[in-house]
Formats: C-alpha cells, structure tokens, sequence
C-alpha cells in the first residue's frame, strides 16, 4: 500500500476503544512494526505484538498495585514508547491517564496530580522522581511512583519508589494468577468511557482538565483520516510533548486506526538528525518549531559563500513568485528546494501540519514555496484538538480551511460589519467537561456549543480566518484596532527574532518588547568579533539593535501605517513558560507580561530613551541570578511624541 493511503478501517462498534483497537491490530497485522525508538544511535522497533505485550504487562503490574476504573494514572517524561504502553494499560483498566510536561515546575505538577487525584504516576528517570519527591505532601493522593530508568536511583529511600523491572515481576504473578483478567477488563470498556485527562493551555490561569471519552476521539479521528488519509507505509515522527491534545491524536490515536508507524527521536536536540534518518512521509510541529527550521536555514545562508547565497536568493525569489500564481517553480526546484528538502529530512514529505498557535503567513508561505505540502489546522482541546484544515489543492496561508467533515459545525456569533466575530463550534467527539469543576463544565457546555474564544471570519472561498483571541484584539487609543498575535508572528519571521510581545492597547502608537534568537545571533557575533558574556550582554550591544531595527524597518513596510511598530526594545531575558510569560505551547501570557514588565511598558510610552534594570531571575534547578542592565528604546520614524501629539 502507498503512503497516504487510507486502509478499510476497523468496525468502530466493536473497536470502540484504544486498548480493542490495539488488540484487532495486534492479532491480524501482530509481525508488522508499529513504533521505533532511537536509543545509544541505534533504532529499535515494535511490532504490533510487542506493543500489545507492553500493554498487557503494565496493564497487569497496574491492577497489582490497586488501579482499578475511574482511577487515574499519571505519565511525565519524553516522548517513549513506554509512555504510549503505559497510557493504553490505565485506559484497558478503565482507569483515565493524565500527561504532564516534563517541564512543568514544581507548583504546576502539583496542582495537576492533587486536582485529579493521581493515585500512580508512571514516571521516566531520576529527573522526574526528583521533582516529585521534592513536593512531600503536596500530592498526598500518590501511592506509588513507578521510574522506567533505574540510573541514579540507589541512593533513594521512599516506599512509593518501585522500578519498572519490580511493576513488571508482580505483572508476570498476576498474569500467570487470571491469564484471562486482560481480555475481561478490556471487553467491559465502552466508548463512553473518559480515557484521558488533558490539560487545556491555561493562558489566564491553571489549566483545566478536559475530559475525553475514547470513542470519540476514534471517531473523530476516523473522519480527520477521510480527508488527511495514512496508511501502514507512512511514517510519523513525534517530537511535540505527548501531553499535548494533537500529539495524542497524532501518536496515540490516529496510528491504531490507520496503522501508521510512530518514531521517536533520541533527544530533542537530534531531532533533525533522526528525521532525515526516518524520511517521514507526514509531520506535525508547533509554529515555533517551524519558525526555528526557517530561521535556521536563513542563518545557514548567513555563513554559506556568496554563490550559495546568491543561489538561495534567486531560488526563494522564483519561488515565492510562482506560488502566487499556485504554481511551483522548476528552476527553483533544481537550484534549491529539491536539495534544501533533502537536507531538513523532508524530501518524502506527502502531508505537513501547524497547529496549537497561529503560523504568520510569512513563514507558511516559505514552506509551501520549498515544497512541504504544509497544512494549517485549527482546534481546542476540548473538541478534540484538531478539526479543520485546508483541503487539497485549497491551501490558503492566511486561513486555517474548512471542518472534516458536516458533523462539525461552526458558527460566527455577534458578528461586526465586517463579518468578525466569535467562533463557537460543536461536534459529536467534543469533551464531556472539565474535571472536577461542574461549574466550568455547565457554562461551557450549557448550550450545546463551544465557545472558543477567538475572533474570526469566513472568507469568499468558506473557509475559517481566526484573527487573534477576542480578548487580545486591541485598540489604539486613537480608535485604531489590531491583532498583536498577527504582527508579532510577522516579527518571528526573521532569523533573529525569537519572541516578540506588540503593546498599544489604549496607547497612542504600537511598541515591541523583542527577545533575540540567542543561538543564532550569537555566532553572528562571534563570527564579527564582537565580544559578549551572556544572553542579556548580547542583546545590550548596539550592534545587535541596528540588526533588529532593521528587520523591523522591513517588516513595517508591509503593515498599514497605524499598524507600524513605533519604538522597541531588547528584553534583558527569554520569555519563559517556566517564568510563567508562556503556556507549554509557546502562547504568549499576556496578562502576566503586562504585570510584570509594567514598568517597562510605561516607560517606554513615557517616552524615556533608556529603562534601567536591576532584577533577579530563577531558574528551574533553583538557582537564581541578578541581573543589571540598561534597556535602551529604539525610536522608529516617525517619533512617537509626533504621534502622540497628533
């Protein structure tokens, strides 16, 4: 079978849950590899046997240490197979699985596992059982911590602590006690069963927790695959954090239906290495994943001969004319993309998506005229994640497409004269409520439809154009409305800026805070010889302001005039999910960065040329470090007093 086609599916009536999904598969296609995993540089693979045996194995260690249905289990760490066999186990016991960021501190951890009443948490390394341990008491509801890892792991003495190889021994007793108990208590599991716990963004505060019921996430799966086909022959890479609702759609549920291969990286930091080994034929990475491959190939170019660059210019240049005109262009395929592709690991690319935040057309526009047949898609959470995307042939950059299918519907409430106004959208798969919190649940659910937020429009064609969230849509104190979302995602076009925060709410003119794309602005420096200590050194140096300046110069042009950014800034630091400043998908808090960098904002409004700094930051391994700089406020032209004053 080709990649990107759709095999008959499974009959979702008797298939209604993930662990009966994994056992069809495993008893008619048992020899077939289902997952691969790089470790010590060498790819191991799962076939559907092996993943059904992970399965079944933790599965029986589970019901040994008392998991029972309604229970709930959580997983934190990387992205592994384990994690995937551990996830199926809690849903074949009917018990509910709750992902955690590996990264998220320690008071966000702790909320989670006492909010949901985590009894087990499956756990990867030392790492993990480190932070745990250090909230004592905040998580009285955890019974067991069991670790896949054992380094490091001796010079513990806690009686939760259990190693995986122990899980695993009371497993093979259980087992060989009621050979019959797996097969029982995955046939009492219905498709109305709550299976995972996912946490929403939590932009304005602790995440909630939306509550999924197994059948409809296959179902609502089954009808992404009809207009998104796989198959047994494509290959999927999972690097975003499993937590996340699209890397469940995409790692956990979309393979048992279509039969997809799974692979994982070894680190995230070989994650292109691995993917050109894997050559995967589908890829889903969040914005600022696909911001970074930009910038990093512009910033190749930066240190490429001028043939090379001269090359690259003029392949970009007919390339992007082409895609105007829905075309591709063969010079520019052989001059450039054909190799460039090859180099990032795309080359056997038949279908790419960007989902979770807003991708600026820029950077969209650059994959498409390379050739990745990258797709925009858009969702919540609580509807299951995903559920539009642009059909083929129908790619429109500055739209996220149409929904799967007439089951979805959308609607624009309160719409202005220009048509904008609130997306609200319901579908049979949607989330049954938030966890623990009836009265969220009610108001999201009171009228049948989701409330998503956002401010959007359909455009001539029907298809969804999300402007920004409704309550992040700003207006000059002049009456002039923007979306900082829109040209904040203009700025991170460029190679040398990572993060940017636009300010003008009930101001005069538009200002930016700018954090600098460190790793690459570095060697630029570097290779200029122009000395610097740290990240807050680097982005004090003149040098580096001219640099941004005119980037933002460019990109100025290109917006209407009360859209121009009219002063900047460098930020002394990287906006952080860790600080707060972010969610765990790189969406920007921006009640939290109005607060804390209020007094930034005001002078840069007030008009001061220089903002001095003497702060603390801490970092996640607790340690702390104080920081004295002097900000220095980049004026555009025309001056912010001219405006001010008009």
């Amino acid at each position: 079978m080709k990649p990107g086609v759709l095999p008959p599916l499974p009959d979702l009536d008797r298939c209604d849950t993930l662990p009966k999904l994994l056992a069809h598969n495993a008893e008619r296609f048992g020899s077939a590899v289902a997952l691969r995993e790089k470790r010590l540089g060498l790819w191991t693979e799962f076939t559907w046997g092996q993943y059904q045996d992970g399965v079944k194995k933790r599965a029986y260690g589970l019901a040994a240490l008392g998991v029972a249905r309604g229970d709930v289990v959580g997983l934190i760490g990387d992205n592994r197979p384990g994690w995937l066999m551990g996830e199926i186990a809690a849903h074949a016991l009917g018990a509910m699985s709750l992902g955690i960021y590996r990264d998220a501190l320690d008071q966000e951890v702790a909320y989670l596992v006492d909010h949901a009443g985590v009894q087990i948490l499956l756990v990867e390394d030392e790492e993990q059982v480190d932070k745990l341990l250090e909230l004592g008491d905040r998580i009285p509801t955890v019974r067991h911590i069991v670790y896949a890892d054992p380094r490091g792991m001796r010079k513990y003495d806690d009686p939760r602590l259990l190693a995986e190889s122990a899980l695993f021994a009371r497993a093979d007793a259980a087992e060989a006690a009621d050979p019959g108990f797996y097969a029982r208590t995955v046939a009492a599991g219905t498709a109305a069963d709550v299976a995972i716990l996912c946490t929403t963004s939590g932009t304005t505060s602790n995440p909630k927790l939306s509550m999924m019921r197994g059948g409809g996430l296959i179902r609502h799966c089954a009808a992404y695959l009809q207009v998104d086909p796989k198959g047994p022959e494509d290959e999927y890479v999972s690097v975003l954090p499993f937590p996340w609702i699209m890397e469940q759609i995409y790692a956990v549920v979309k393979p048992l239906l279509c039969r997809m291969r799974v692979n994982f990286v070894e680190e995230p930091e070989t994650m292109m290495h691995d993917m050109r080994e894997i050559g995967p034929t589908f890829i889903l990475l969040a914005p600022r994943v696909w911001e970074q491959i930009a910038a990093d190939v512009r910033a190749r170019m930066m240190d490429a001969s001028p043939l090379k660059r001269f090359l690259f210019e003029r392949g970009l240049k007919l390339g992007m004319a082409a895609l105007d005109r829905g075309q591709r262009s063969v010079a520019a395929e052989t001059l450039l993309f054909g190799a460039l592709r090859d180099r990032l690991g795309f080359s056997r690319l038949r279908s790419a998506a960007t989902g979770g935040a807003a991708l600026g057309p820029d950077t969209f526009r650059f994959f498409l005229a390379l050739g990745v047949p990258l797709r925009q898609l858009y969702g919540q959470t609580e509807l299951a994640g995903a559920y539009t995307i642009h059909r083929s042939g129908e790619v429109d950059f500055d739209s996220v497409g149409v929904p799967f299918d007439e089951t979805i519907e959308i609607e624009i409430r309160a719409p202005d004269q220009n048509g904008v106004g609130e997306i609200v959208t319901r579908h049979p798969n949607m989330f049954v409520g938030y966890w623990n919190a009836p009265e969220e649940s009610a108001a999201a659910l009171s009228s049948g439809w989701m409330p998503t937020g956002d401010a959007g429009y359909r455009n001539k064609a029907g298809q969804l154009v999300v402007i920004d969230r409704i309550r992040d849509i700003a207006t000059t104190s002049g009456g002039d409305r923007f979306s900082p979302q829109y040209i904040e995602n203009k700025l991170k076009f460029s190679a040398f800026i990572a993060e940017a925060v636009v300010l003008g709410h009930a101001r005069p003119f538009l200002a930016a805070m700018v954090c600098i794309r460190f790793d690459i602005l570095s060697k630029w420096a570097e290779k200029h010889r122009i000395g610097f200590t740290t990240y807050t050194d680097l982005a004090a140096k003149p040098e580096i302001r001219a640099m941004i300046r005119r980037e933002i110069e460019a990109i100025n042009g290109t917006l209407p005039d009360a859209q121009r950014i009219r002063r900047f800034l460098l930020l002394y630091k990287e906006l952080d999910a860790d600080d707060g400043e972010l969610t765990r998908t790189r969406k920007v808090r921006r009640g939290v960065i109005a607060e804390k960098y209020g007094d930034i904002i005001d002078a840069i409004y007030r008009g001061d040329a220089e903002i001095a700094i003497d702060t603390t930051i801490a970092f996640q391994d607790g340690t702390k470090q104080r920081i004295r700089t002097v900000l220095t406020v980049e004026d555009m032209a025309p001056t912010p007093v001219a405006l001010a004053a008009e």
